[in-house]
């Protein structure tokens, strides 16, 4: 099924969005499947599991974060991952800095824009987003490249108020990218909100339910 499951997904969308299969909490067979599809992008929420499964599967897998980041677990990640998505604090862009230097290489991070209306949900202002960006201190660190945005909706059923969500992302994204060469990807949606979000401007989607099918947090 992971097979059709993506294949149906991958027809519905337009060329310009990437699809990031989220595989926190499943087993190695079902990454393998999915990578036998023709998937090579895949998104982890714990760095423990993310590293015991760079360390089995092949190494043209582009590996994404896209929890909430610790500083101090950063080392365990720095030399392979492609993009971290929930980056919510300059304190973390440092380390994220450091780490990367070590390993000569330049990590692709987004900023973490808090949209919803809950509070479980992380996320930096627009105003300290921007303010980051145009900091003296952000230009200094050459081994980290913001690349974009990432935000997370609220959990609700109401699509006017993830209407305006999304697009309070975009509108940002947006008016950052029109000063922002290395602005390219506005990560928003997933299995539950994807389409609306694409239509909002989202160009990469988190997707893992809609994939790999119920997660058994057990696991």
């Amino acid at each position: 099924m992971i097979k059709e499951n993506l294949i149906q997904i991958k027809n519905t969308l337009p060329k310009e969005v990437t699809l990031v299969a989220v595989s926190k909490t499943k087993p190695v067979a079902d990454l393998k499947e999915a990578y036998e599809a023709g998937q090579r992008i895949f998104g982890e929420n714990k760095i423990q599991e993310m590293v015991a499964k760079y360390d089995e599967l092949p190494k043209d897998i582009q590996w994404h974060m896209i929890g909430h980041l610790q500083r101090n677990k950063v080392k365990y990640m720095a030399h392979f991952v492609d993009l971290i998505h929930g980056v919510d604090s300059f304190k973390t862009l440092v380390e994220i800095n450091k780490q990367a230097l070590k390993h000569d290489r330049t990590i692709n991070c987004l900023l973490q824009a808090r949209i919803a209306k809950e509070e479980t949900k992380f996320g930096l202002p627009f105003e300290e987003i921007k303010n980051i960006i145009n900091s003296k201190e952000f230009s200094n660190l050459n081994n980290v490249k913001v690349v974009g945005l990432m935000g997370m909706a609220t959990f609700t059923d109401n699509q006017d108020q993830l209407t305006a969500e999304f697009s309070s992302l975009s509108n940002l994204f947006n008016e950052i990218k029109s000063t922002n060469s290395d602005f390219s990807i506005l990560s928003m949606g997933m299995s539950g909100d994807y389409k609306l979000a694409i239509d909002c401007g989202s160009t990469m989607i988190r997707v893992g339910s809609s994939i790999f099918g119920a997660r058994n947090y057990a696991i």
